[in-house]
């Protein structure tokens, strides 16, 4: 990971509290499909952020163990699922024994890892048969609305990642020997204030000079104000759950 990548990567604690509120969750189905080949209900969220991912597997009835490096983001998952187990630890530094868990998620997180380092890493604690996934929320830029915001905001607020086809291709050999995917229909129920400040969340957002970052949250603004289908009350942002799926043996 070279120096602009990880500042990005570690930019999420700043805003911990405005992670917890305003990011998504993940479709149930989506979680489903990762697990469905997991050979027991053992695992492990890694880089949970603040358990947006993690609550989903509770609600699957899941044993689950959250590990995330960042201490503002590890302190608002307790404080959301304080029955969780949840530990300071990183991809590739995992602090759970080896075999010990069935499947590792990690939502909206793998690209930050450093495989060279996390495969070995996760083929350790993960038992015979054990599953890695990567899951990454993407706006489905399909509705024209969306991807005249995705035109508006640019590169550094809706990224590479960020929409179907740029995930496909962004995500191109992050797992290897071929993962498989699958994507499935979601949603998030949002103002346009509400989509402005989830967009604040992004990395490329809170790095950017303070000046920069209002221009762009007020432009988005206005983009919204003047979309009929986003200008007044609650409407659902259009998203897909995107999915890599593999066995255990990463490098």
């Amino acid at each position: 990971m070279n120096r602009v990548e990880q500042k990005h990567a570690t930019s999420f604690g700043a805003a911990a509290a405005a992670y917890a509120e305003h990011r998504p969750d993940y479709a149930a189905a989506a979680v489903r499909w990762a697990l469905d080949l997991a050979p027991g209900p053992r695992v492990l969220d890694l880089g949970a952020g603040t358990g947006k991912l993690t609550a989903t597997l509770v609600a699957l009835g899941l044993d689950v163990t959250a590990v995330e490096p960042d201490p503002a983001m590890l302190g608002e998952l307790r404080r959301a699922l304080p029955d969780v187990r949840a530990r300071p630890g990183s991809a590739e530094a995992i602090p759970l024994p080896d075999a010990s868990v069935d499947a590792v998620l990690a939502g909206n997180a793998l690209h930050w890892f450093d495989m060279a380092v996390a495969g070995p890493e996760i083929a350790r604690v993960l038992a015979p048969g054990g599953v890695l996934a990567g899951l990454w929320n993407v706006v489905d830029d399909r509705a024209g609305w969306v991807a005249g915001l995705a035109r508006v905001a640019g590169r550094a607020v809706i990224g590479p990642r960020d929409t179907p086809a740029g995930w496909r291709a962004e995500t191109a050999g992050i797992l290897r020997p071929a993962p498989e995917r699958a994507a499935f229909p979601h949603g998030q129920r949002r103002t346009a204030d509400a989509l402005v400040a989830t967009l604040a969340t992004r990395a490329g957002v809170l790095v950017m000079p303070p000046r920069e970052r209002a221009d762009t949250l007020s432009r988005l603004r206005a983009f919204l104000a003047a979309q009929p289908e986003t200008a007044d009350g609650e409407f659902t942002l259009p998203m897909l759950t995107c999915v890599l799926r593999g066995r255990r043996g990463y490098p």
